[in-house]
């Protein structure tokens, strides 16, 4: 199916698709899709994998207290500035 028509948009639904738009630089359509897909739990559509987007929001804040401690300490290198790189 290429084509279909919905109707009974209702205001707040609108504002959210309107946002989801405007968010995702994308057509009034495409957010459409987007929202439709994702509330099928279909995920993003296929060819679309390099876009930026919420796939790995799943992932947020599911680290243990000890699986964070162990990855601050692993990346604490990066917070330190070699001032040699700055002159």
């Amino acid at each position: 199916m290429n084509q279909l028509t919905v109707r009974g948009f209702d205001k707040e639904l609108e504002r959210r698709l309107r946002q989801v738009a405007k968010d995702r630089g994308v057509s009034l359509n495409r957010a459409a899709l987007i929202l439709l897909r994702e509330g099928a739990g279909l995920g993003a559509q296929p060819g679309t994998a390099n876009l930026v987007g919420d796939s790995l929001d799943d992932l947020i804040g599911c680290w243990s207290a000890d699986e964070d401690r162990a990855f601050r300490k692993a990346t604490e290198v990066f917070e330190t500035i070699d001032p040699r790189l700055w002159s």
